[in-house]
């Protein structure tokens, strides 16, 4: 399997990457890479994950596991990230990956809703902590977007149509609706965006 390193080196000839791996539920951990790697000037919390279940049937197993991936886990890399920049006089952009269900509720996902309602409550307020840095944070806020973790549950027909009759555009997300928002976001473009969500979602809060 072709990793993320080896597809920009391929897209990039010449590009520098460096790639470790490290437990990012796991703060010590997080503090560890951050000092040995950084700083960044750009951050992207993009790891997660969910159990659809009703709540009558959530395990208690399942509820730390989405929280401490969902939520924990982008609270250890965005603290170690924001001390670093801050001690090296950095300014910089930190990327939430929320979701569409930051916004709004979902059959199933009382769990992964609450997580990411707190990733946008815990973006606001960190977006306040660091503004006078210039360091700003953001989340991005995606419909259903075709990858391995969604293909399981929308073979299923039904919540395949389910999905498309709440998405005004009419398909699916891709990865490439997503990479815009990235790109925006870590670019001076978005220079006076903090404290916000930029919700690719083909129309689904929209009603």
């Amino acid at each position: 399997m072709i990793n993320a390193r080896q597809q920009i080196e391929a897209a990039q000839p010449g590009a520098q990457v460096t790639q470790w791996v490290i437990d990012v539920t796991d703060s010590s951990a997080v503090k560890k890479g951050m000092v040995t790697h950084g700083p960044f000037h750009i951050v992207v919390n993009n790891a997660g994950t969910n159990r659809p279940a009703s709540i009558l049937n959530v395990k208690d197993s399942d509820l730390d596991d989405v929280i401490n991936l969902n939520v924990k886990a982008a609270f250890y890399v965005s603290r170690e990230a924001a001390r670093l920049m801050r001690e090296n006089s950095l300014q910089g952009s930190i990327i939430n990956m929320s979701s569409q269900m930051g916004h709004v509720g979902g059959p199933n996902r009382t769990v992964y809703c609450a997580t990411k309602h707190a990733i946008e409550g815990f973006t606001k307020a960190l977006a306040l902590d660091l503004g006078d840095a210039l360091i700003r944070v953001n989340t991005i806020c995606p419909t259903f977007i075709e990858t391995e973790m969604t293909k399981d549950m929308l073979n299923n027909a039904s919540f395949k149509e389910y999905v498309g009759s709440k998405i005004a555009l009419g398909r699916l997300g891709r990865l490439e609706d997503i990479m815009g928002a990235v790109i925006f976001l870590a670019s001076d473009a978005s220079a006076m965006i903090t404290g916000s969500s930029i919700k690719v979602d083909g129309g689904w809060t929209a009603e």
